[in-house]
């Protein structure tokens, strides 16, 4: 998959100075690279016998309605607090410095249901294990969580050991 690695941007010190942050608006903005991102996924996840795709805030509904679609399965939300107009489950998770939160409308799973997360990167794990959280909250199932990228430095899949998870292109250094 170095191709797409090719297509996707470093911007140095954004969004503040130390961070190199991984711009995948070059990717979505090719047309091939972008069918060959969501074909991948697809593909990967095929047997996986879903119900839904489960994105994360924000770039993880990029690519999981896409794979909703691909797949003929639904697509469900998980989004930073008071971004969803009907009663939420919320799950917070440490930052750096603080702590966030995110949610899930109550109705969007319920037991019986088999999902992939999917989210553009991996960095800390947050994220993701909060989102793991809510999903299983809610009686579903994850079958595995889904990232075009991951940091492999910030050693986030050690917060993902009980769920299968399956990266794209993997970041070793800084």
């Amino acid at each position: 998959m170095d191709d797409l690695a090719a297509l996707i941007r470093d911007v140095p010190d954004f969004p503040k100075p130390g961070i190199v942050f991984k711009d995948i608006t070059t990717l979505l903005r090719d047309p091939e690279g972008l069918r060959r991102t969501i074909d991948h996924f697809a593909d990967h996840c095929r047997e996986h016998h879903l119900t839904a795709v489960v994105g994360v805030e924000s770039r993880g509904f990029i690519f999981g309605a896409a794979l909703a679609d691909r797949l003929g399965v639904g697509f469900v939300p998980v989004r930073k607090p008071g971004k969803l107009p009907a009663e939420t489950l919320s799950e917070s998770y440490e930052l750096e410095y603080g702590t966030d939160s995110l949610e899930i409308h109550r109705d969007a799973l319920t037991t019986g249901d088999r999902v992939v997360i999917i989210d553009d990167l991996l960095a800390t794990g947050g994220t993701l294990q909060a989102t793991v959280k809510l999903v299983r909250a809610l009686g579903a199932e994850v079958a595995e969580v889904l990232c075009l990228i991951e940091l492999a430095f910030l050693n986030g899949r050690a917060k993902l050991t009980d769920v299968p998870l399956h990266t794209v292109i993997v970041v070793d250094g800084e």
